[in-house]
């Protein structure tokens, strides 16, 4: 024993001082971390070698021991918490010496870099790091978020406290574009403080309101936080599940819990969108409640209008509010009723294979009282008749390939139960609709003509669809006969869209707005996975910059917009024609479609190329790129340090010490909130990338190990996180807030007025805790 505490509680002791000593010694805090671990291991072995680490075990030789097992207590549930009176023997922290455990370390290292750093599994998720991180720089430095803020300002300004509402608007809109804090704060505390603090904001209010605002985008996805939290937490909870699953006397996690004990990144965006959201609303209403509460510290401010016309309030309810809830609303309830939905005739050309039962019910005694507990007496017992209604029918029924003729009339049966308007078509028609009713309401006044025509190309459209458009018909055919319809309805599109051009709201909007669309959309809907759609921002967000620079310089974006025009052709050609070309019997029509597909995408290769030379003659797209180097280096480099640090705290028994302590409590809730408590703590002092490779894996085989959704604690986590930016001493948004702040602005002007907004990120869990559908609604939703 050394100064009367166990050895492994002495060593984590060693590591914590190292790391905070290594953090506050001014060192970058990626190398820190490594050189925390080195360090720290040297000390915990010279002590060991000096035998002055001395660890307390339970002799499990002892009678006392065995007794405990063979009344039927797990071993991996025995510890000294749980069980303080077992006998206990004295033993080293490294059994078989620290050269043993330096050798296993040096292994373990090694291969942890395969796994999660060069090429394992996650890699691939990891790579749309690198990718936000370029969109958003991008965006940043592209100087939208000027005209965001200019905009919204004007849009909010006259409510009370609107400039403060304004902020947060605009920091949830950079959320989800940008995701970057560092950038966000700063971009807001330049171009907003000295606006706020001139028109008679307290300091208070208004930095407070622009350090929680600009860690939005710690939430609210595309979240770097969230892709990190994510590689990781698939890994744990599989892992953690199988082991669960195993001490149950059950064979594997897929019979336990009767499904995968699958997460992915994508789906952690999904249930992040609503609690992202929550935030920013909390955030918003308290603004508003200061400011009624104080209106001489957060008054009303007028900044013009947004809209070259005025409108009347009735013309902005009907065309902006009225029509595109009935286009909306009207579109989602014909689906419903079947008149849009799908129109393909695909079938398999084999038979269904029957329905299993919704448990696996061939198992052990001791996995079926495991499973009686976690799902229901209810649920077992119909598992149990649905499994045996299947063996009273033979069995699982086999799929088998059909003949012919079972093929010709399973086909004739889908062709005749297809909707009577394609899913795509009603989509393309409903945008369009609303681009019209927008350009209506911009500008009542002007000639209605071109509107009304647009409005009868997008009937005949409909009416095309109906009645000469039929499942059989050929995709060029499609195309043939929609052509006419959709010409008249791009004339009144295009006017529309000029019209809008000229309000300042949609103009600024609207691009990064359809940017975030198409990148969360992909996301969110299940089209692609985080990587691709951070491609697809990246690419995108260069030429929405380099669009902006062109602007700028009164020069013709003609080739940007024809580029984006090309990428849409490729997504509609790709979506309606097959485009696989290398098989037998490919007719014209693909042949044609596929060529334009590809002039489409060489084209839009030659726009992206365009804008990155327009990015690079302006001296932006060197910055971005090195910049961009910056950080993602600095992740994958933190990765590094945190893995070294970790396999130190494995090898003397840390981390299993750890887990042990938080088993020995009998509550789940309890175990879950302690994590929580120990993860905010932290947060005063550590970064969120430290939390996540360093704390999250030593707790996360406890946490994610039990009966809560892997969703809700790991968007539980990451809103915790989002609090470490916030929490001062070292809120890193705190820093970057007083870096650019006015002298007029102390110190203690920021920590008093973000105070309200951590309590605000502590009623925001609390409601997360008390309401966790908030959090599994939209997963459970988008199929």
């Amino acid at each position: 024993m050394f100064l009367g505490l166990d050895g492994v509680e002495v060593g984590l002791i060693i590591v914590f001082v190292c790391l905070f000593g290594g953090i506050l010694s001014g060192f970058p805090v990626a190398f820190a971390i490594g050189g925390a671990g080195i360090i720290s291991f040297g000390i915990i072995a010279a002590l060991d070698s000096a035998g002055l680490m001395i660890h307390q075990a339970i002799d499990t030789s002892s009678d006392a021991y065995r007794a405990l097992v063979n009344s039927g207590v797990k071993e991996d549930s025995v510890s000294l918490f749980r069980y303080p009176d077992l006998p206990r023997v004295a033993e080293s922290v490294f059994p078989s010496g620290w050269e043993v455990a330096l050798d296993r370390n040096v292994s373990f290292i090694v291969n942890r870099m395969n796994e999660r750093v060069l090429a394992g599994q996650s890699i691939e998720t990891l790579l749309a790091v690198l990718m936000f991180v370029l969109m958003g720089i991008t965006l940043e430095r592209s100087k939208i978020a000027d005209d965001l803020l200019t905009t919204m300002a004007k849009v909010f300004g006259p409510l009370p406290g609107g400039l403060a509402v304004s902020v947060v608007v605009v920091g949830a809109f950079l959320a989800a574009s940008t995701g970057i804090v560092g950038a966000t704060v700063v971009t807001m505390g330049l171009l907003a403080l000295p606006t706020m603090l001139r028109n008679g904001y307290s300091p208070e209010i208004a930095t407070g309101v622009i350090a929680a605002s600009g860690t939005l985008g710690q939430i609210i996805p595309p979240s770097i936080v969230i892709v990190l939290l994510g590689t990781l937490a698939g890994d744990l909870y599989s892992a953690a599940q199988e082991a669960r699953a195993q001490v149950a006397g059950c064979n594997d996690a897929l019979t336990l819990l009767g499904e995968p004990a699958v997460v992915s990144v994508g789906t952690l965006f999904q249930a992040a969108l609503l609690p992202g959201i929550l935030l920013a609303l909390l955030y918003a209403l308290y603004a508003f409640g200061y400011a009624l509460m104080n209106p001489e510290k957060a008054p009303a401010v007028a900044l013009g209008t947004t809209n070259s016309e005025p409108i009347t309030r009735g013309e902005g309810l009907t065309w902006f509010i009225g029509v595109p809830v009935i286009l909306v609303v009207g579109t989602v309830l014909l689906g419903n009723l079947g008149i849009i939905g799908s129109q393909s005739t695909t079938v398999s050309s084999f038979s269904e294979s029957g329905d299993a039962a919704s448990l696996r019910t061939n198992v052990s005694d001791e996995c079926k009282v495991a499973m009686i507990e976690l799902h229901g007496q209810e649920a077992w017992d119909a598992a149990v008749q649905e499994q045996k209604v299947i063996e009273d029918a033979g069995g699982v029924t086999q799929s088998v390939r059909l003949s012919e003729e079972e093929l010709t009339a399973k086909r004739a049966a889908r062709i005749s139960d297809v909707a009577p308007i394609g899913t795509g078509n009603a989509i393309l028609l409903t945008l369009l609709s609303l681009f019209l009713a927008f350009g209506r309401g911009v500008s009542p006044s002007s000639a209605a003509r071109p509107l009304v025509i647009g409005a009868a190309g997008i009937v005949l459209a409909v009416l095309v669809d109906i009645l000469l458009i039929g499942p059989t018909t050929s995709a060029g055919a499609t195309v043939v006969l929609m052509a006419i319809p959709f010409a008249i309805a791009l004339y009144g599109v295009v006017h529309a869209t000029r019209v809008c051009a000229q309000n300042e709201l949609i103009r600024v909007v609207f691009p990064p707005l359809m940017l975030i669309v198409a990148v969360l959309g992909s996301i969110l809907g299940g089209i692609t996975n985080p990587t691709p759609a951070a491609a697809l921002g990246a690419g995108g967000a260069i030429m929405l910059a380099a669009y902006r620079k062109l602007r700028d310089e009164d020069r013709s974006p003609k080739i940007i917009i024809w580029s984006t025009l090309a990428i849409i052709v490729c997504i509609l050609v790709g979506v309606n024609f097959d485009l696989r070309i290398n098989q037998e019997g490919v007719n014209a029509e693909s042949w044609i479609a596929f060529f334009v597909a590809y002039g489409a995408y060489l084209y839009a290769v030659f726009g992206l190329l365009f804008s990155c030379w327009v990015l690079f003659t302006h001296g932006v797209l060197t910055p971005v790129v090195r910049e961009t180097a910056k950080v993602t280096s600095m992740v994958f480099t933190i990765l590094i340090g945190s893995q070294l640090l970790n396999l130190v705290v494995i090898s003397f028994g840390g981390e299993h010490y750890i887990q042990q302590f938080l088993k020995s409590f009998d509550n789940e809730m309890t175990v879950f909130l302690l994590v929580m408590l120990v993860l905010f703590i932290l947060g005063f002092v550590l970064d969120f990338l430290e939390i996540i490779y360093i704390v999250v894996p030593i707790v996360g085989p406890v946490i994610y190990g039990g009966t809560f959704d892997p969703k809700w604690v790991t968007i539980m986590i990451a809103v915790n996180l989002q609090t470490s930016f916030l929490t001062p001493p070292f809120g890193f948004a705190l820093f970057y807030l007083r870096g650019v702040a006015p002298a007029s602005v102390t110190t203690k002007h920021i920590y008093r007025g973000i105070i309200p907004f951590v309590l605000i990120q502590v009623g925001g869990l609390a409601i997360l805790w008390l309401f966790p559908s908030i959090v599994t609604i939209v997963p459970d939703l988008v199929p």
